[in-house]
């Protein structure tokens, strides 16, 4: 069973090393020590928090209007704009979007650098690698 420390789970859940130890130490997180003390998740329970994380947060916002369901807020770190194009960055916590649309979508959205924003992000191919 893959294991993970507090760092590498407080990274792949988008939050900072002391809220998963607070999590952890509040028991909404089991964990073990390894030989060293060290405190380690296992991974299907770490996904399985991850989901009800997920749930949580999903039913405190207003459901948005939309049918895209994979939705990364963050905030608009560059905006290109062509005669004709644009290109939209977002950084969405350790995710790095970029969105190709017209100018005309980015004047009329007045999306700038410094905004927050959601890349809604719907495909019919998913590619997943291992890490």
């Amino acid at each position: 069973m893959r294991t993970y420390t507090i760092g590498q789970a407080a990274r792949l859940l988008g939050v900072s090393p002391d809220t998963v130890r607070r999590w952890a130490d509040a028991g909404r997180i089991p964990t073990q020590r390894d030989e060293s003390g060290k405190r380690l998740i296992e991974g299907e329970q770490l996904a399985a928090y991850s989901v009800s994380l997920a749930s949580e947060a999903n039913s405190e916002d207003e459901a948005p209007y939309t049918t895209a369901r994979n939705a990364f807020p963050g905030i608009i770190t560059a905006v290109k704009l062509g005669d004709v194009a644009a290109q939209v960055e977002i950084q969405a916590g350790p995710h790095r979007l970029v969105s190709l649309l017209t100018r005309e979508a980015v004047e009329e959205l007045g999306l700038a650098v410094g905004m927050e924003a959601v890349a809604r992000v719907k495909a019919t191919n998913v590619h997943i690698d291992r890490a």
